[in-house]
C-alpha cells in the first residue's frame, strides 16, 4: 500500500488519518504553509529581493554615469556594460542548478553570491568602462537563481510551491518598482560606485539570511517543476507554443535594457530634469501601470481571458516602442510612452511565466522555465548591446524602430499561438515511509488519476514520489473531495 504525505492537522488523529474524512481534513490543513515553509520562502524571496534591488538600481542611471567616464565611451560600449550580465547569467544559470544536485544547495549558493559580490566591487573600482563591463560580467557568472528555486523547491511541499514562487516573484517586481525610484536617489548621496558597493554589501547580507535564516534541507533531489533536466531539453526546445513564449521573454528584456540605454539621456535633453530627479518621472508611472496591471491579470485569470489580455498588452508595448520613436525628442511625448511601456510591460512580466506553466507539459516545467529565464538572460545582452550600437550610429529613435520590429514579430507569434488552456496544476506528495512505486503501478494509478473529473493531465513520477494534476479551472469542483479521491486510489495500490 502506498499513501500520501498530508500532515494531519493539530490535535488530529494521525491514525485516522487514511480514512475519507480525514483525507479531507488533512487536505484543509495542508493549504496552510507551515511555519518553517513561512520561514523559507520569505528569507529565499529576501535572497532575490537584496539581489535584484542591487542590480535593478543602476539601470535608470547607469547610462549617463558612464558617459562621464574620461575616455567617453560609445554607446555601444555603455550598453555593452550595462547587458554584460545577461550573458554570463545566460551561460551559468543551468549549469549552477545541475550542480546544485550534486554539491548541495547552499554551497553552490555560497558560491554564487561570492562572486556576484566580487563582481560588484570589481564594478565599483573600475576606472573605465572596459573594467565596468569585466565587473558586471562576472556579476552575471554568480548565476544562483535557479539554485534558490531548487532549495524552495526541498523546503516547500508540492502542494505550496507555485505560492512559493508566486511570492518570489512578487519580491521581484517590487524590487524593481523600488530601485527605479531608488536608484536616482540613490545615486545623489552614493553614487553609482557607491551603489555597486551597496550591492556588495547586499550580498554579504544575502549569504548571512542563508546560513543564519534559510532552514537546512532534509534532504534535497530533483524537482520536476523546480529544476532543469538534461533529457527533457530537447522536447521542451521543439515544443512550437513554448518557443513563442522564449522569444517573448527575450524581445521584452531585450527593448528594455535597450530603452535604458537611451531614456536616460532623452529625459535629461527633453527636460533639463538632472539624472537624480528622474524618480519624479519614474513614481507615478510605475503607480499608474500598476493599477492597470493588476484589474487586467485578475480578468484574465479569474474569466480564462488569458490570450485576449497577453496580445492585448504585446500590442500596446508595440504601440509604445513606436510612441518612444516618434516622440523621444519630448518630454511629454516620453512620459507617455514610459506609462504605456510599464503597463504592458508589467503584465507580461506577470503574465508570461502564468501561460509557461499552463502550457510546459506537467512533467517538464521545471525544463521549461529554465529554458525562459536563459532567453530571458539573452534578452538582456542582446538588447543592451544593439540598444547601445544603434543609438550611437542611427540616433535615439533606431533603438525603437528596432524593438517596434522585435514587438511586431512578437505580436505575430502571440495572435497565432494557442490560447493558454484553463488549467491550475495541483501537486500531491507521496508518503516517503511507503515502498517506491513500480512501474506499472505509476502507469496505472496515472490512468486511473487522468479518469477524475476536471483532470486533463496526470503525471506520476516514483523517483520524486509525487503526483502532478493539471486540472480544469471551468470544471473542477471541490479540491477536498479531489484529494480524498486521489488518496483512495493511492490506497488501493
Amino acid at each position: 500500500m502506498v499513501s500520501l504525505s498530508n500532515a494531519p492537522a493539530e490535535g488530529e488523529n494521525v491514525n485516522n488519518a487514511a480514512s475519507p474524512s480525514a483525507s479531507s481534513q488533512a487536505f484543509i490543513a495542508s493549504e496552510k504553509m507551515t511555519p518553517l515553509e513561512m520561514r523559507a520562502t520569505t528569507s529565499l524571496a529576501s535572497i532575490y529581493g537584496l539581489r535584484m534591488f542591487g542590480m535593478f538600481s543602476i539601470l535608470p542611471i547607469f547610462a549617463i554615469y558612464a558617459s562621464s567616464f574620461p575616455e567617453q565611451p560609445t554607446p555601444f560600449m555603455i550598453g555593452l556594460a550595462m547587458g554584460a550580465y545577461g550573458l554570463t547569467q545566460a551561460l551559468f544559470q543551468l549549469p549552477f542548478g545541475m550542480a546544485s544536485d550534486k554539491f548541495g544547495r547552499k554551497p553552490m549558493i555560497y558560491l554564487g553570491l561570492g562572486i556576484f559580490a566580487i563582481g560588484s566591487m570589481v564594478a565599483a573600482l573600475a576606472m573605465n568602462i572596459e573594467g565596468v563591463i569585466i565587473g558586471r560580467a562576472i556579476q552575471g557568472a554568480g548565476a544562483v537563481s535557479a539554485v534558490v528555486t531548487a532549495l524552495l523547491a526541498d523546503l516547500t511541499r508540492d502542494e505550496h510551491r507555485t505560492k512559493a514562487m508566486a511570492t518570489i516573484g512578487a519580491t521581484i517586481g517590487v524590487a524593481f518598482a523600488v530601485s527605479l525610484v531608488g536608484g536616482p536617489l540613490l545615486n545623489q548621496w552614493i553614487g553609482v560606485p557607491g551603489i555597486f558597493f551597496m550591492t556588495a554589501l547586499l550580498t554579504l547580507v544575502a549569504m548571512a539570511v542563508v546560513k543564519f535564516v534559510v532552514p537546512d534541507p532534509i534532504h534535497s533531489h530533483f524537482h520536476s517543476d523546480a529544476s532543469a533536466a538534461p533529457a527533457k531539453l530537447k522536447d521542451v526546445l521543439k515544443n512550437k507554443q513554448l518557443l513563442r513564449l522564449n522569444y517573448g521573454i527575450f524581445a521584452l528584456h531585450a527593448a528594455q535594457m535597450a530603452m535604458f540605454v537611451v531614456v536616460p539621456f532623452a529625459i535629461t535633453k527633453s527636460s533639463n530634469l538632472v539624472v537624480n530627479h528622474h524618480w519624479y518621472i519614474y513614481l507615478p508611472v510605475l503607480v499608474a501601470s500598476f493599477v492597470f496591471m493588476v484589474p487586467a491579470i485578475i480578468y484574465a485569470e479569474k474569466q480564462a481571458k488569458m490570450k485576449q489580455v497577453f496580445v492585448g498588452a504585446v500590442a500596446t508595448m508595440l504601440l509604445a516602442q513606436l510612441v518612444f520613436a516618434g516622440s523621444i525628442q519630448h518630454f511629454w511625448g516620453i512620459v507617455f510612452s514610459l506609462t504605456l511601456y510599464f503597463i504592458a510591460f508589467n503584465i507580461l512580466e506577470a503574465s508570461l511565466p502564468s501561460i509557461i506553466s499552463k502550457m510546459a507539459p506537467a512533467a517538464a516545467k521545471g525544463t521549461a522555465m529554465g529554458v525562459y529565464n536563459t532567453s530571458q538572460s539573452l534578452g538582456i545582452f542582446v538588447g543592451g548591446a544593439v540598444g547601445g550600437y544603434l543609438s550611437h550610429k542611427l540616433g535615439f529613435a533606431s533603438v525603437f524602430i528596432f524593438c517596434s520590429v522585435m514587438m511586431l514579430l512578437w505580436l505575430i507569434l502571440a495572435y497565432t499561438m494557442q490560447a493558454p488552456p484553463a488549467v491550475k496544476t495541483k501537486m500531491v506528495s507521496l508518503d516517503e515511509n511507503s515502498p517506491e512505486l513500480t512501474g506499472e503501478q505509476a502507469i496505472t494509478l496515472k490512468n486511473q488519476l487522468a479518469q477524475l473529473a476536471g483532470v486533463i493531465e496526470a503525471v506520476v513520477l516514483p523517483q520524486e514520489r509525487t503526483v502532478i494534476l493539471k486540472i480544469d479551472r471551468m470544471q473542477s469542483g471541490d479540491e477536498a473531495q479531489l484529494q480524498a479521491q486521489v488518496h483512495t486510489l493511492v490506497d488501493q495500490l
